[in-house]
């Protein structure tokens, strides 16, 4: 690009032409044809006698007959999508397949957020590679949600004075199976609101028999491979539900609490031997093994060997150790070891090798071995204990203590740490593969930077706790011997028969068997959700075949460790491969102030309730432009502007519609559809604004594509919103306006017609997987159309396009381009002078950069007041020194550099530098006015108008200095320079 310079005369005449009756796209090469720019001829606009095509299968909406879209068409339209079966697989395509497996939500669960941003992220990808010509399969089904759903079923029993073991196992599980029937499809519906286009023929239940049955061979083959055992061990208890929880369904919450100061006498020492405890739980003193102290605390070295006597136990003694384990910092410095009731605890104990006691009934009361305490509840407990520890001058003291606090995510209890005997898993044999899928590039996770915690939490793995003593869930099929001990004496079988059978081969035919009682944590089924939904165990069922590995895993960051990694250890432990290529993980939903969404905050956005005010698209537009694995903040502001967003894209089909010829002008369809784009030489012959937009349209085409391929949603979003409203509607289609309405040339009409025609069904095309609704909707009201939107062809890449008369346009080479420039900017274009190089008085002039290669000089001769002007320039420089600080300081925290992704990185960078060097250039000219004498400042409005065509100018280069609004409104630009001016 040429550097362009700009010398304004100081004697200005400005134009008397008004802005809003031109526009800068109106202008063409002199050897084509010209447009002319008199008022008259744009404010007598008379439209011509143009028809549309209304679709007639009473599905569809016209714009011409919808001052808007109508959201509640949108059940129409998803109804007829799924009617003609475009959401099924199709086999004609030679194209291997793109699969997504749906995270299964719970049967019991109601449409949120996290629903509606993962249903949008998944439809998108699966609508993109539908019109790329891949067979797509998008599995949906739901989860029967064990804890969740078997409460909601007690709590329906409870209001009719029912509870659940006076019904009996089988009658409850009855009684599951109707309420499922009844209101598990409630979910599901809503998913088909957002518009998801999954293949519903294949929805799956993991209750399911064919899942159910995956789940039982997945049991017996882990077990034959001895990496399934039963033991005793610490898990998360749920006194209330009465069964272990898993860590994902363990919510901590900091509240306020008690720290308690116990006297523990020292035995065989005087009564001033004793040593001092903090404990935030003295209920669980009964369950003491030990009192630990610090190696290097000299307080208590003395006492080390010895043993303590555990309060309110008639005598009990424990020994006194010491472990570097101990905080000398907290509390008195003397640790209370209760392994039976203590995550920590439990861990110092078997690695010292102390015994395990447990002081805990199931219930949550405690039991015998609590002494004169046995039966109360646990929180009744401490109150009486602390009271009786008082009454025996044992207790020292009590504090306020701030407590994080475990609780149950389903019934909001206090969770219990409890030692259990339950079933499990070996997972360090199933970690070390899977974290060798991403080592060897076999499964990428995206962001990039979840890989790391994805191998810190496989490298640190535990044993998996599968078992949940609950009576809704897969059985586990495990058979003992009547009469045998428990943990010795078991059979695992795939059925009761086989059960049978086999005790009877090993014990006798007098054996009777009965079936462990518990059922498998709900997690260990959806581990094998991506395949055991294609058929497996039966790895010859078509589906398996043709769908399996999947392509791609869509989920939430926060159950990467709880979902993702262990559907990765059992694909290839089961399938000999990883289950999924990909890993994309988005971020969590929180208000407009960055706050978690809860119903105690009262900041909760109902998706059903926001789809009502500003429609699917708008409210799936404003999700997918997050970025991979960052939270995002949803706010009203952001789905209005989507809203408008739609409104402006029916607007502009209502436009497109209106001009196109008659549907049945044979003759006029056929000579747009004679026209293409997909070569040189046509392009080339087009007139340049419609040379530049359609050059735009390739280059934008492109620039989609390779975001849609990278899965950069964010950057699809904003560079589709960018050209529609910024290029196309804004400019392109103002420009249609003269050819279409002025021109009294058929020629040129058919250009323009042909343009808006093929630039906007394009547009349709890329925003499509984005905004569903009110593309479908447009695009059958195209004359032209001969299939459905969904499954059209993807426009093609690569295709033709002029660089060189892109920036010809943009930089307004031609001198009729500047004169329409100059007009809207209200100079006389007799006293600009273009040249390429700086003008002989350059240091007598106010220099202004608008873009790269874009410079203006205005003379200060006799036209302005320096003092002025150095007020404007520095306040200017502290402006951009603010600016710039703000960028270094960024670029100098370890953490941006560490988290942010490395594009976002270099934007900062590549700011910086340009502020920096733009800090210089102002500081030089500082300098240099400062010595400078004071002239008149009576070309004020000169340097205004200056300012307004350098605006103009830098639009067309994109210059991110000036033009920062998504919207591109050159008008409303202007006014806010002019505003900073003055």
């Amino acid at each position: 690009m040429s550097l362009h310079q700009i010398a304004v005369s100081h004697s200005f005449l400005l134009s008397s032409r008004s802005a809003y009756t031109l526009n800068p796209l109106l202008f063409s090469k002199r050897n084509r044809f010209r447009i002319s720019l008199s008022h008259s001829r744009f404010t007598s606009i008379k439209h011509r006698s143009f028809a549309v095509a209304v679709s007639d299968n009473g599905i569809f909406t016209s714009p011409e007959l919808a001052k808007s879209f109508d959201f509640t068409s949108e059940e129409r339209i998803y109804n007829w999508w799924l009617s003609q079966g475009y959401f099924r697989p199709k086999f004609d395509w030679e194209s291997d397949p793109f699969v997504i497996s749906m995270p299964p939500p719970n049967v019991t669960g109601s449409l949120h957020m996290g629903h509606a941003m993962f249903v949008t992220l998944e439809d998108i990808m699966v609508r993109y590679h539908r019109m790329r010509g891949r067979p797509t399969l998008w599995l949906p089904g739901t989860d029967h949600a064990g804890i969740a759903t078997q409460l909601v079923v007690e709590r329906m029993l409870a209001s009719e004075g029912i509870k659940r073991v006076e019904l009996g196992r089988d009658e409850f599980e009855k009684r599951v199976w109707e309420w499922k029937e009844k209101y598990g499809g409630t979910i599901t519906n809503q998913i088909k609101r957002l518009g998801a286009s999954c293949d519903w023929t294949r929805e799956c239940f993991t209750l399911d028999e064919q899942l159910s049955r995956a789940v039982i061979e997945a049991f017996i083959r882990l077990h034959e491979k001895g990496l399934i055992y039963q033991g005793s061990y610490m898990v998360n208890w749920s006194p209330k539900l009465q069964t272990a929880v898993s860590d994902l369904e363990v919510e901590y919450s900091e509240e306020p609490g008690t720290l308690y100061y116990i006297k523990y006498r020292v035995a065989g020492g005087s009564r001033s031997d004793f040593l001092t405890i903090a404990t935030t739980r003295p209920e669980t003193l009964f369950g003491d093994v030990a009192i630990a102290v610090h190696p290097q605390d000299e307080r208590y070295s003395k006492y080390v060997g010895k043993m303590a006597i555990v309060p309110m136990t008639y005598g009990r003694h424990v020994p006194i150790i010491s472990d570097k384990y101990v905080d000398k910092d907290f509390g008195t410095g003397v640790l209370k070891i209760s392994p039976g009731h203590d995550h920590n605890d439990y861990v110092l104990a078997r690695k010292l090798g102390l015994p395990i006691l447990n002081v805990m009934n199931k219930d949550g009361t405690l039991n015998e071995v609590a002494g004169l305490y046995c039966g109360l509840d646990r929180f009744e407990a401490r109150k009486k204990l602390w009271s009786d520890l008082e009454e025996t001058d044992l207790a020292v003291k009590k504090e306020p203590h701030s407590l994080r606090v475990p609780r149950s995510q389903r019934g909001g209890e206090v969770i219990e740490p409890l030692v259990s005997k339950q079933w499990f898993v070996t997972m360090q044999p199933l970690a070390e593969k899977a974290l060798l899928a991403v080592e060897k590039g076999e499964l990428t996770i995206i962001p990039e930077r979840y890989g790391k915690i994805y191998n810190h939490w496989l490298t640190n793995i535990k044993d998996w706790c599968i078992s949940r003593q609950l009576w809704w869930g897969h059985r586990i099929p495990v058979w003992y011997i009547v009469g045998k001990d428990c943990e010795e004496e078991y059979i695992v079988a795939r059925s009761a028969e086989e059960a049978l059978r086999k005790a009877r081969d090993k014990y006798g035919k007098d054996v009777e068997v009965y079936q462990d009682p518990d059922v498998l944590d709900t997690w260990f089924s959806s581990a094998l959700w991506p395949f055991s939904t294609l058929g497996w165990p039966d790895e010859l069922a078509e589906d398996f075949k043709r769908f399996y590995p999947t392509t791609m895993l869509e989920t939430g960051h926060d159950i990467l460790f709880f979902w993702v990694a262990r559907m990765v250890m059992m694909g290839i432990e089961f399938t000999g491969t990883v289950p999924f290529s990909y890993v994309y993980l988005h971020g969590l939903i929180r208000d407009s102030q960055g706050h978690k969404m809860s119903k105690t905050l009262g900041n909760v956005i109902d998706p059903l309730d926001t789809i009502k005010e500003y429609g699917t698209d708008a409210l799936r537009f404003t999700l997918a432009l997050g970025t991979a694995g960052q939270d995002l903040n949803l706010s009203t502001e952001r789905l209005t502007a989507n809203k408008a967003f739609t409104n402006k894209l029916w607007n502009a089909g209502k436009f497109v519609l209106q001009v196109l010829p008659n549907r049945d002008n044979v003759s006029g369809w056929q000579n747009i559809e004679a026209c293409k784009f997909n070569t040189e030489g046509y392009l080339l012959r087009l007139p340049l604004p419609e040379c530049w937009v359609v050059s735009k349209l390739h280059m934008l085409i492109d620039a989609v594509t390779e975001s849609y391929n990278k899965f950069f949603f964010g950057d699809v979003g904003r560079e589709i919103y960018d050209f529609f409203w910024g290029d196309f509607a804004d400019w392109y289609i103002e420009a249609s306006k003269a050819r279409l309405y002025h021109s009294g040339d058929d020629s040129v009409v058919l250009v323009a017609q042909t343009v808006l025609l093929y630039v906007f069904e394009n547009i349709l095309k890329l925003l499509h997987p984005f905004m569903p609704f009110v593309t479908e909707e447009l695009w059958q009201a195209l004359p032209n159309r001969r299939e459905a939107l969904i499954i059209s062809s993807w426009p093609q890449t690569s295709l033709p396009r002029s660089t060189d008369l892109v920036k010809r346009f943009e930089n307004l080479q031609a001198l009729e381009e500047k004169e329409v420039l100059a007009l809207l900017s209200k100079l006389d274009l007799d006293n600009i002078h273009f040249a390429d190089s700086p003008p002989e008085d350059a240091k007598q002039s106010v220099h202004v950069i608008a873009s790269e290669g874009l410079e203006a000089y205005l003379p200060l001769a006799d036209m302005v007041d320096i003092s002025a002007e150095v007020l404007r320039l520095t306040k200017r420089l502290s402006k951009m020194q603010t600016e710039y600080e703000g960028l270094k300081a960024r670029l100098n925290s370890p953490k941006f550099i560490e988290k942010a992704p490395n594009d976002v990185v270099r934007g900062v960078q590549e700011k910086a530098a340009e502020a920096e060097e733009k800090i210089n250039l102002t500081k030089n000219r500082l300098a240099f006015l400062k010595s400078t004498v004071m002239l008149s400042c009576s070309a004020h409005s000169t340097f205004r108008g200056l300012c307004s065509f350098l605006l103009l100018e830098a639009y067309y280069t994109q210059s991110s200095a000036l033009i920062t609004s998504p919207e591109r409104n050159w008008l409303g630009q202007i006014r806010r320079l002019e505003q900073s001016i003055n």
